[in-house]
């Protein structure tokens, strides 16, 4: 899915999302504006579900974009959540979630963190020997604290370097190699104060070939035959983590969420009946799979300069302050204009952002009509990761953000202000 299940140029020619005109949106609440489209989001919830039906649970990964309206539209399509700071558990309390509908995560985790985790009874994935001495030295909740623990399968995918997440020269997990894993697990069990119910892994970001999944996944759950033999326990959830890829070109198909879904539990039945092993229930955690086709970065052309032989810069008022992706990963997207996105293009034109880097570029050498001072650009597949890692460089304030559907749309993060940039200084 490259485009929301919901555009269309309209009778104006013009791009509409949700049965919202942008040029309309851009007037109304500014740009930099980000755009999500409820239907295209309630879509791919229901692809996972559909997909997972009564063999698991789906969580969705705040860290993707973590709007408390958001947040609260998956909530009520059926998914739990899956954060990784006290500060994503906060949000996905304030948009309803139940602490059993959470798990928490991160390979650092404070003392306060696991003490929210455990007050508010949500399952905390354990990532190292830390988590461990920090819950032996925490105060009990009024409930024993259900916990999962996360591996490092040794497993490398095919993505960027600084995505993936399951290798062994890891910071996460417990390393399988040398027995890590296995002691972690004999450790928790021997903690009186912990219900260890599962295994966690996570093997990267941004993939498409998902050979990695699947070997993840044996590995995992030849661990769990180790277990049950030696000390009689098997895992009651696996979770195999999300890191599903997007499309962010019209040429890229990555697997869609029911294929992602029903591979894994292809390889999970299968792995257990060879290793007389219970079914356990199966966990995925996406994140950009659903956040990233959903939105939208809207932005407006500023100046505009030619190099002759060389390129032709359009500057929009964004960039990387609200998209670091191209310079963190080198992400890659396909913009469109608003006006007219169909109409025959123009040359190639390198569109950059406002901040004071020469890598501040959000794509190169692409194609679009052609493009004037005051008109609007749109790029899709910009719902993920955007907004979370957004920030205040060069003293630009964050844009705002709003939700589209049924043709009204709803200011969801309203743009932050001059006074926003002082609150937290103190002179």
């Amino acid at each position: 899915m490259f485009l929301p299940v919901t555009y269309r140029v309209n009778e104006h020619g013009r791009v509409e999302i949700g049965g919202c005109d942008l040029s309309d949106l851009a007037q109304r609440h500014g740009t930099p504006l980000y755009i999500y489209d409820e239907a295209t989001a309630l879509d791919l919830a229901a692809q996972y579900l559909h997909a997972m039906g009564a063999s698991g649970r789906v969580l969705y990964s705040v860290k993707a974009f973590y709007s408390p309206a958001f947040l609260s539209l998956l909530r009520q399509a059926g998914l739990g959540a899956e954060v990784a700071s006290g500060g994503e558990l906060e949000m996905a309390l304030k948009a309803g979630f139940a602490g059993p509908d959470i798990h928490v995560l991160g390979n650092n985790k404070s003392r306060e963190e696991i003490e929210a985790a455990w007050r508010n009874d949500a399952t905390l994935v354990i990532d190292g020997d830390n988590d461990l001495d920090l819950i032996a030295a925490s105060a009990p909740g009024a409930r024993r604290l259900r916990c999962s623990i996360r591996i490092s399968p040794g497993v490398r995918p095919a993505t960027h370097d600084f995505i993936a997440t399951g290798q062994l020269d890891s910071k996460f997990g417990f390393a399988l190699d040398g027995g890590d894993a296995r002691r972690a697990v004999l450790r928790a069990l021997g903690d009186p104060r912990l219900e260890l119910v599962g295994l966690h892994f996570h093997v990267g970001s941004g993939i498409f070939d998902l050979g990695a999944h699947r070997a993840a996944l044996e590995v995992t759950l030849d661990l769990a035959r180790e277990l049950k033999a030696e000390c009689g326990w098997a895992p009651r959830a696996l979770s195999a983590g999300g890191g599903l890829g997007i499309a962010q070109l019209r040429s890229e198909q990555p697997p869609a969420p029911g294929e992602f879904v029903q591979g894994l539990l292809q390889v999970l039945r299968a792995g257990c009946a060879e290793r007389g092993l219970d079914v356990p229930e199966l966990l995925v955690e996406p994140g950009r799979s659903i956040a990233g086709p959903s939105g939208l970065a809207l932005y407006r052309v500023g100046a505009i300069k030619s190099v002759p032989g060389v390129r032709r810069y359009v500057a929009v008022d964004g960039g990387m302050g609200d998209n670091l992706r191209p310079k963190l990963y080198g992400a890659r997207y396909e913009p469109l204009a608003v006006q007219d996105p169909d109409a025959d293009p123009a040359d190639e034109v390198t569109i950059v952002g406002r901040y004071c880097e020469s890598t501040d570029v959000l794509a190169e050498n692409v194609r679009l009509p052609e493009l004037r001072t005051g008109d609007l650009v749109v790029f899709p597949a910009a719902g993920a990761y955007h907004m979370s890692m957004a920030s205040n460089y060069n003293g630009f304030p964050r844009p705002a953000v709003v939700l589209v559907g049924g043709g009204q749309d709803r200011l969801i993060r309203r743009r932050e202000t001059m006074a926003d940039l002082l609150s937290s200084e103190v002179f």
